[in-house]
This record gives C-alpha cells, structure tokens and sequence, in this order.
C-alpha cells in the first residue's frame, strides 16, 4: 500500500501558521537573495565597464601605432624612389644601389615604428627578400620568419593572389605575427610584428592573480597571453559586444575590443574572486544571511512543529476521540510549554467532572427511567382487581363452588405474576403461561362469548419480552370488543422475521370485534392518549411508552383494523435470549 498523505485542514491553526511563516520568511529571503545577486550583477558590471574602456583604449593605442606603420609602407611603396629603381632597375649596380639605401631607409624606420618588428620588401622577379629587423628579434626568429616570408610570397606572387589590404594574422611556427603587405609593381613591400610585442605595454594592467590580457585572432584562438588560462576551459569566440561570463565553473568575466586594421583582437580575462573580492561587506553580510535563514527555516519548522502543532494535534486528537464517545480518554503527560500544560491539566480535570456527572446523570436516569417503567406495569393492575372481586362475589351467590375454586387458582396465579412485574424482562414462556392464565379468567367471566389460540414456535420460548406487554393489547380486546352479543376470538401469533440488519420477533394480535375507530388509529399512529366514546385506551398508550424506554427506535406498535373485521395490533421488538 502506498503512503497515505494527512488531511491538512485550510482552516487549521497548522494550516495558517505554517502558511504564515513561509509567506513572511520566503518574499524575505527572495529580497536578501535578490539584493546579494543584484549588487554582484552591479559590481560586475562596473567592473566589466572599467576594464572595457581600459581595452578599448589599449586597443586604440595599437591602432593607431599600426596605422602609423601602414603610412609608412604606403609612403615607401609609391613615393621612395629607390623602391622604385629596385622595381625596374637599368643595371645591376643600379639595383644593388636602391637595395643599400632602401634598408639604410627602413633602418631608420624600425627605430621610430615601436610597435613593428620588421620592415620588408620582396622583389618576384629576382625572389629577392630584403627584410630589417629591430634588434630585440633574435637570430632563430629572424631565420624562422625569412623562411616563412620567402615561401608565402613566391606562393602569392606565382598563384597571382590579391595582397589582403589590412593587417592580417599568420602562424609562424609555435607563434602568432600580425603582417601587412603592400603590392606596388613587382615588389611587395610591408611589415610583421610578434603578437607578443603588442602585448608587451598590456603587462602593466592589473587583471588579479589569475586574470590574463589576451590577443586573439578572428576564430577566438589565443595569439598571445599575459598569463595561460589554457586549463580553464574558457570560451572566447562569443564576440565583445558584451562582457560575459565563462570557464569551467563559469568563474572568469570576459571583456574585449576588436581591431579596426586587423582581424584580431584584445581580451582581458578577469575572475569573478578577483571581481567581488572588492564587494561592500554588507552584500556577503547579506549573502550570509540568506543561506542561514534558509538553513534555519526548516529548524524554525521543526521548532514550530514540536512546540505548538504537536501539543495542538494532541489535544485535537483526544478532543475527537471524547467526541465520538469515548469520555475515558485523558491527555497524556509529556513535556510542553507552560500554557498547553495548564490548558491539559485543565482539559482533563473538566473532563473528570464530566465524566463523573455524566455518570450520575445516566444513573439517574435509570434509576427515573426504572420508577416509570414499573409505575407503566402497576398502572394495569388496579383495573381488573375489581372485576375479579366482583366475579367471585357472583359465584359465591350461586354456590357454585368448583368454578369459585378455579376462579381463585387463576388469581392466584395472575397476581403472583402481577406481583414480580417490578422485573425488566421475563422469558417469553412465562409471559404466554400468565397470557393464557388471564385469558382463562376471563373466559370464565364471559362463558361462550370469548375463545382463543396461540401461535408459538417453540424456539421462541426462551427470548426476554417486557412483562405484562401481550396481556395489555389482550385486555384492551376484551374491554372494547367482548358483549354478550357476539362470541370473539382472539389470536396470538409470534414468528422470528430475518432481515438483512438485526432480526426481531413479531407478535400480531387479533379479535374478531368491531376493531378500531379512524380516530383511534389516528391517535395511536401519532403517539397520543386514545379516548373514545368507551373511555380511554391507556393500555396502547403504556405499552408503546414502556417499549420506547425499553429498546429506544428498535420496537414499534402498529395497529389497523382486519378483514372483514377485527382489531390488529403488530408488536415488533429485538431479538433478545435472555441469558
């Protein structure tokens, strides 16, 4: 079987409570945690914006220094005279003459431009490489860059390729070089620099100690570095528009600025620790907060939970309990907080005094209830005591002295019944053995006007019915039906009826008389005293008043008039052995 959620009332002091605290604690600790990540947001942003402008001017400054370097080539390659001699030269010596003095000039050149490395210029048709270096260039760099420079521009002066008009990047080796290349005739004149060289002025920006100033080329591949961040696996081929954040753990916040002379450009590289290491003190106050309000919330749940939900569910539980019946049960003791203490010790002394007066209550209602009852079954008595007497008197005038004798055994025996009729219950034996006792009596009252016979399954004999009940409804036959007019019958019948609820015994009671007037029924059907024009029906009366004391809504009293004629009277009542 699955787990069963409980059923959490909406109207619950649980219910609100808890509602209560989330609705406080969660737009707080929204705001707290809003607030902290807005001020980062804003730190990184001024952050990202300071180091931007400081790239972009850096980026300015190597602009400008290649722009400078590109007049220059423009200058040498149509209007330096020698250049133009070494083009189309008329001798040898004229050739070898223009070659002296254009790297004589482009000597003079490498020290003014800083930000170039080399000069160059390539003759195709003599495939004559005649290159100036500035003296920081190394011999294995100059040897690596010749090689490089006479094998791409025999290539491009063979293939008939376009000179790209702007600074472009090349790999030469394990290093990256910016060049630029001027085709004027058959001569290509232009520069390179090491990407390194323009990175050099960059050394002095503070970037933190794991920050890095990068130039990169068109596809985002790291050119050149003020510190390696190969093992940070961040991302740069998403452009400088705006600052972003990357790396392995989306820790670096990156800014750059693209070159207007070159496809290439210049990137810093900053950590986030490095960023918010500057953060005011109350935004990581406020970030403490947070997660420790969120940390607390559940041990404030739990604190609320075992402080007053608990005892609550407690008393609520008990309180049900009383509810559906049970008066016994009382509130444990158990640790708790001063005021659910007071109110359980209260709680279960009400409920002591409750109990107690519930007790004397019902006891007093059954002992009430036990006077009525036997006040119902003595009411009966004192009617036919005098008819009795009265009996006797007439057979004693007669001297017939053999029915006198019966007369006086069968009161004897109805009185001896009267007289334990204090009981609740007798057993349906003895109260059909005092029925046909009474009938006896008062067939010898009214000789061949009265008859009757009984019904009885013999199993029946054992069940408890209130004493005096059958002899009621017979006696209230006799008086209002029995004339020396016409002989009635009278029959008793009882059956046990099994229904799908409890079963119960039936006794139907008949006489063969006028039966009763539509008033009559009228009144019993509606549970008031009977009167007609031959006096009260009290007996109807005390029987259904007797049985609802009795059995409550379990018995019923039904009474209509048979065919062709006749009183009927049905008694149902529960099915009870009396033990």
């Amino acid at each position: 079987m699955g787990m069963r959620l409980p059923k959490i009332s909406w109207n619950s002091i649980r219910f609100k409570l808890v509602v209560g605290l989330l609705f406080i604690m969660i737009p707080l600790l929204s705001l707290l945690i809003y607030n902290n990540y807005y001020s980062i947001e804003v730190v990184r942003n001024q952050v990202a914006l300071s180091n931007k402008n400081l790239i972009s001017l850096y980026m300015a400054q190597i602009d400008s220094q290649l722009e400078d370097a590109d007049r220059n080539l423009i200058g040498l390659a149509f209007a330096n005279n020698d250049i133009q001699s070494m083009d189309i030269p008329s001798s040898e010596d004229e050739y070898m003459l223009a070659k002296f003095n254009v790297s004589t000039t482009m000597t003079k050149n490498i020290i003014l431009y800083k930000s170039v490395d080399a000069f160059f210029i390539y003759n195709q048709p003599r495939q004559d490489l005649l290159d100036v270096f500035r003296s920081s260039v190394d011999y294995s760099e100059r040897t690596e860059v010749e090689k490089f420079l006479l094998s791409y521009l025999s290539r491009l002066s063979a293939s008939n390729e376009q000179v790209v008009n702007n600074w472009f990047v090349k790999k030469i080796g394990q290093k990256f070089y910016i060049l630029r290349t001027i085709k004027k005739g058959n001569q290509i004149i232009g520069a390179w620099v090491n990407a390194n060289t323009l990175l050099n002025p960059i050394q002095l920006i503070n970037l933190g100690q794991n920050g890095s100033a990068l130039l990169l080329d068109s596809q985002g591949e790291t050119m050149a570095a003020t510190l390696s961040l190969e093992d940070e696996k961040i991302d740069l081929s998403r452009g400088f528009q705006h600052y972003y954040m990357t790396g392995s753990k989306n820790d670096f916040l990156v800014v750059g600025e693209s070159s207007r002379n070159g496809d290439f450009s210049l990137a810093a590289v900053i950590p986030s620790k490095q960023i918010l290491q500057n953060l005011p003190q109350l935004s990581r106050i406020i970030g403490v907060i947070s997660f420790a309000a969120i940390a607390l919330l559940p041990v404030s749940l739990i604190f609320l939970r075992r402080t007053l939900l608990v005892p609550l569910k407690r008393l609520i539980t008990v309180m049900r309990r009383i509810n559906n019946g049970n008066v016994q049960i009382r509130i444990e003791e158990y640790h708790a907080s001063d005021e659910f203490i007071m109110v359980n010790h209260t709680f279960n002394t009400m409920m002591t005094q409750i109990e107690d007066l519930k007790i004397n209550v019902y006891e007093e209602q059954l002992s009430k209830q036990k006077a009525e009852l036997q006040y119902l079954q003595l009411q009966i008595n004192p009617h036919f005591f005098m008819n009795s007497l009265n009996m006797l008197f007439n057979l004693a005038q007669v001297k017939n002295y053999e029915l006198i004798q019966e007369m006086t055994l069968c009161l004897v025996r109805y009185f001896r019944f009267m007289f334990q009729s204090n009981l609740t219950f007798v057993t349906l034996y003895e109260e059909l053995q005092h029925v046909r006792n009474y009938i006896r009596i008062q067939e010898l009252r009214f000789p061949n006007h009265l008859s009757s016979t009984f019904e009885v399954p013999p199993f029946l004999e054992r069940i408890s019915v209130p004493p005096l009940l059958i002899q009621t409804f017979l006696e209230n036959s006799i008086k209002h039906s029995v004339t020396l007019e016409e002989p009635v019958h009278l029959s008793i019948k009882l059956d046990l009826v099994e229904t799908a609820l409890e079963p119960y015994v039936e006794i139907i009671i008949r006489d063969t008389g006028k039966g009763f007037s539509e008033s009559v029924i009228e009144d019993i059907r509606s549970g008031r005293r009977v009167v007609d024009e031959q006096g009260e029906h009290i007996g109807i009366w005390n029987a259904r008043k007797r049985l609802e004391l009795l059995y409550g809504e379990a018995a019923s009293i039904s009474c209509y008039n048979g065919y062709p004629s006749g009183a009927v009277v049905e008694i149902r009542i529960p099915y009870q052995q009396l033990d």
